[in-house]
Parts: structure tokens; sequence; C-alpha cells
């Protein structure tokens, strides 16, 4: 299959082996997994996944995340929802603090440098594994 990736303001194809296809799904199996029950740091996990299967572009990485994270979370949401296990009231206000989030997060990423972005994104990466890490071990 031919990979899209946007560099530079062109468009170019490249082939993508077969093998680096069925790694990327198989990988992408198991963090929607993890995206479905959890979800923290699942947007780096993407990222990263992204990079490892020869994706440059971190804008076009971003809407590939954006695109993954929504069916694996819409799935989610269904089957809690089926499941009964919804707090609705909660549910409601992280709706529209992940809505107006996310529309102006990628708005505004849109208009910054790639490499801001990157910077940006590994460096809240590193501080949300720090903090964790010391809320659990320290």
């Amino acid at each position: 299959g031919k990979w899209l990736i946007r560099g530079r303001g062109a468009h170019v194809a490249r082939e993508a082996s077969l093998t680096s296809i069925v790694l990327a799904a198989i990988f992408e199996l198991f963090v929607g997994a993890y995206g479905g029950y959890f979800g923290g740091g699942m947007g780096f996990v993407l990222l990263a996944m992204l990079a490892a299967v020869g994706m440059t572009d971190i804008h076009s990485m971003n809407a590939m995340k954006s695109v993954l994270s929504s069916a694996t979370n819409g799935i989610a949401v269904i089957i809690f929802i089926v499941k009964g296990a919804v707090y609705w009231p909660e549910a409601a206000v992280m709706i529209v603090g992940a809505v107006l989030g996310g529309y102006y997060g990628a708005h505004y990423a849109q208009r910054l440098p790639p490499i801001w972005v990157r910077r940006f994104v590994i460096a809240v990466g590193s501080a949300m594994t720090l903090y964790f890490f010391v809320k659990a071990y320290g």
C-alpha cells in the first residue's frame, strides 16, 4: 500500500512494505485496547508509532493520531454506555472540555512551526511521565 506523507508543502507518496503495515496494525490493536481502557498517554504512543512507520510531518501525524484516538475512544464510549458505566453529569463536562480543547489545540498547533509542536509534545510527555513516576514510587 502507499502512504501519503506531507512534507514541505508537497505531498509525496512512498511505498510502505506489507510487513510495516501489518506490524503497525498489530501495534495499533494493542494501543487501542490500552487506550480504550485507560487512555493516558495514548497520543504519545500513537505519535511514536507513526514516526516508526515513516511519517515525519508533525501536523500530518497529529491529524492521524486524532483519527485513531477518536476511533478508539468512540468504540470504548459505546461499550461503556451499553454497560451503564457512564456518570452523565461528569461526562458532559469532560465532553465539552475535550471538544473545545481538541478544536482549539489543533487550530493553534497548525499555526506553529512543527519543531515547536514536537518539542511541546516531548516536554509534556516527559513531564507526565515524571509526575506519574513520582506519584507512584516517590
